[in-house]
């Protein structure tokens, strides 16, 4: 008989293998956290009692109780946001999105974020719910639909002591803003803010194709860009919370000493805005600034839709962008060697074949014997959906093993 060692394991621990696993043995989790099956199921009857967990299958498996509660997950892009209420299980059961204006600046916007966690908290009572919603209620108690945690996904670094919001490059007048303590006030549940990223990296590494790997990183290609690290099935943020800021990269020594300004060099030519702007020298583009919103002008869709018709200068200013982002995916190979790069967000659905050719191309001639497998989000446009969603439940976890102390 197998001898375990005297561990001793914390509730989170076990917390987190089930919200990561769905539905698991009671076994199963004594073997992923090298324990004793009796030393799990002591660990399992305070989250019994206070019904945190359930068992299914007739007892044979432990899970999540979706009857706890609801969180609100949230993907704050540059031209829009995302809202998400999930039960307690990770199931999403209502979402919507919305256009943002960003450069009306950070009031507004803060304010547009509470009215749709509102809007979302309210969902129970509001008439226009889905029907997915709808069946939901009629099959769960009341307090299964209170508001246990938040978290959004931000597009800027986050200060992992502080929790404040560094940078939002893209939106404009985000600087230093203690977006958690403003939502905290409003609706007196924890509040986890990540960066956009980091946040669709926790999201491929819990529903995505990087479930299982220890050691991979996700690139988030929109109007900027950025990256989610992982090392040792761990989330990587560095000294500040600006770990996987590629926009901060350069590839080209000769221009070290330019000032490319808030936006980077990396950015300024890898992303759906540098794309566009590109796309503006060379092609002749829908006029610019017509709406007066920045989200508009900074979309790159016109170039794509240009290389899509046969325009071959569309097509070289994509292979050109294309080319960069390889070089910098081959420096990342050099310094983290992953087991995989995961490709995510909107510039990455617009010529997929031709971005996975010309990285393929480029990173297996820099790096020649250690090119990990590069792979498309299989979440599409959720993984910073489910990383908000799985990052409230952990909040929300958290918060109820403070009370249970």
């Amino acid at each position: 008989m197998k001898k375990h060692p005297l561990v001793e394991i914390r509730l989170e621990e076990v917390l987190e293998e089930i919200t990561r696993r769905g539905e698991i043995s009671v076994g199963d989790v004594a073997r992923k956290l090298s324990v004793k099956l009796s030393t799990v199921q002591q660990k399992l009857r305070p989250l019994l009692r206070e019904g945190l967990v359930c068992f299914g299958n007739q007892g044979r498996t432990i899970a999540l109780n979706p009857d706890f509660g609801c969180v609100v997950g949230i993907d704050l892009g540059a031209s829009h946001l995302h809202f998400a209420l999930a039960n307690f299980r990770g199931e999403i059961l209502n979402e919507f999105t919305e256009k943002i204006h960003p450069e009306d600046g950070p009031k507004k916007l803060i304010a547009q974020i509470k009215k749709g966690i509102r809007s979302q908290a309210d969902a129970v009572t509001r008439k226009r719910l889905s029907k997915n919603l709808r069946r939901a209620i009629k099959k769960k108690t009341q307090h299964a639909f209170t508001v246990r945690g938040i978290a959004i996904g931000v597009p800027s670094p986050v200060n992992p002591v502080s929790g404040i919001v560094s940078l939002a490059n893209n939106l404009p007048g985000w600087k230093n803003i203690h977006l958690a303590r403003a939502l905290e006030k409003q609706f007196r549940v924890p509040v986890v803010i990540e960066n956009d990223a980091n946040m669709a990296a926790i999201g491929e590494h819990w529903r995505g194709v990087a479930r299982g790997a220890k050691n991979f990183v996700f690139i988030a290609l929109g109007t900027g860009i950025g990256a989610g690290v992982f090392v040792d099935g761990k989330l990587v943020r560095g000294r500040t919370g600006s770990a996987g800021e590629l926009f901060r990269m350069n590839v080209e020594w000769q221009r070290w000493n330019e000032d490319f300004g808030d936006i980077g060099y990396f950015e300024t030519h890898v992303s759906g805005m540098g794309i566009a702007t590109a796309g503006r020298k060379l092609l002749s583009p829908p006029a610019a600034g017509q709406s007066g919103n920045l989200a508009v002008e900074r979309d790159a869709y016109f170039v794509f839709d240009a290389m899509r018709q046969g325009n071959l200068l569309a097509r070289t200013a994509l292979e050109k962008v294309f080319t960069m982002l390889g070089v910098g995916i081959a420096n990342i190979v050099a310094v983290l060697d992953p087991d995989m790069i995961v490709l995510g967000g909107g510039v990455v659905k617009g010529a997929p074949e031709l971005l996975l050719a010309t990285l393929d191309r480029v990173v297996r001639r820099i790096q020649k014997e250690i090119t990990p497998p590069i792979k498309i989000s299989a979440l599409e446009d959720k993984a910073q959906t489910y990383g908000a969603v799985f990052s409230a439940l952990a909040g929300a976890q958290k918060a109820c093993l403070r009370r249970m102390a």
